[in-house]
């Protein structure tokens, strides 16, 4: 094996489009299809690594076509690097292109794809000696009743047990929707994410409408505004329910601001936020605090969503596993052949790298 068979020789950038089967409503927005970017990078050798961007502007505050672009330049300025110094290469792509992590965390894929697979390991290897089976919740999207109950039917009689319900737009049914989670899925855990929706006010009502219905869910996601740091205190303080911090979280700085502020239990990681580096980077800082962890997404393919389940089925540290939006995907872009129609992810056959092909 030479040297220079490691050395990048050609990067792509691709559409990666599908339809949804539902639209994937929360108190942010809708969306309708998935639209996300793919990135391939050949070594030398012609071993190829797949990377996937799907970009949030919502919350990260990024665009496709801004995405793209940086991809191509990112791309040209990759062919002739060693993939070994991934390392080097990951800190100049934070140092240039800190405000677009979707386009990082392509470009990270696929170097931690094509290296894997070069070594002959699968990713989860890569973080660990040992691979956990996974087993994602399922997210009840913004709906009305009937759609919310029909949902919920379809997903416990598939097998799942863990259900993630998105609130944050009309509080009176938002409390019905949950109620119609608990009578449906009897003895499911239930997640709330309001990704945003509420002030802390707002969210410790709901947390009492719920309480007198007798109602306790087993983790509240998001409930203020990213920058509502003290809201989002205030809430931790108030209540023993779990509290996961998501789109407050976007950086290793604001990860230990949270952590040292007491301002939540939970920190959602998430390769569209971080990349792969700056992941593990919070990962180990939340395990020395003793801060559990979600890993969650955006809305992605089979792709992105597997490399996530490698990170976490390698570390085996996440008491909370979100990973389920190829159910809302049609076609050749959904599930893939590791994860199982009850949202179990196992990788044991994995051979190289993520193990997905495109």
């Amino acid at each position: 094996m030479t040297t220079k068979a490691w050395f990048i020789r050609k990067t792509q950038v691709l559409p990666l489009q599908a339809p949804l089967i539902q639209p994937f409503r929360t108190a942010l927005g809708s969306h309708d299809t998935l639209d996300n970017l793919l990135f391939v990078l050949t070594l030398a050798d012609g071993t190829k690594g797949y990377g996937e961007a799907a970009v949030a502007t919502h919350i990260t505050g990024e665009t496709l076509e801004a995405t793209r672009r940086s991809l191509k330049t990112a791309g040209h300025w990759l062919i002739g690097k060693d993939s070994r110094d991934y390392l080097r290469i990951s800190g100049a792509l934070h140092e240039r292109w800190g405000k677009n992590p979707a386009m990082i965390a392509a470009v990270e894929m696929a170097l931690f794809d094509a290296m894997t697979r070069k070594l002959g390991i699968p990713l989860w290897r890569w973080f660990g000696d040992r691979c956990r089976r996974l087993r994602t919740d399922i997210t009840i999207v913004i709906a009305d009743l009937p759609e919310t109950e029909e949902t919920v039917r379809r997903f416990y009689r598939q097998g799942f047990r863990h259900f993630k319900v998105k609130i944050g737009r009309d509080f009176d049914l938002d409390v019905r929707r949950v109620a119609a989670v608990r009578k449906l899925a009897s003895g499911a855990a239930i997640y709330l994410d309001a990704n945003q929706g509420f002030s802390a006010a707002k969210t410790l009502q709901f947390l009492r409408a719920l309480q007198r219905l007798g109602i306790r869910p087993a983790l509240l996601e998001q409930p203020v505004p990213a920058a509502d740091f003290e809201g989002l205190k205030k809430i931790f303080r108030s209540t023993d329910i779990p509290v996961c911090a998501d789109e407050s979280v976007r950086s290793v700085s604001e990860a230990v601001a949270v952590i040292r502020g007491k301002a939540a239990s939970v920190l959602n990681i998430k390769l569209m936020k971080f990349g792969f580096v700056q992941a593990v980077e919070i990962v180990r800082i939340a395990r020395a605090c003793g801060t559990a962890l979600m890993i969650g997404g955006m809305m992605e393919s089979a792709l992105a969503m597997t490399a996530s389940a490698h990170l976490a089925a390698g570390l085996g540290c996440f008491s909370y596993i979100d990973l389920d939006t190829p159910f809302f995907v049609r076609g050749s872009s959904a599930r893939g052949s590791y994860l199982s129609s009850r949202g179990v992810y196992d990788l044991r056959r994995v051979r190289r790298g993520i193990g997905i092909e495109l």
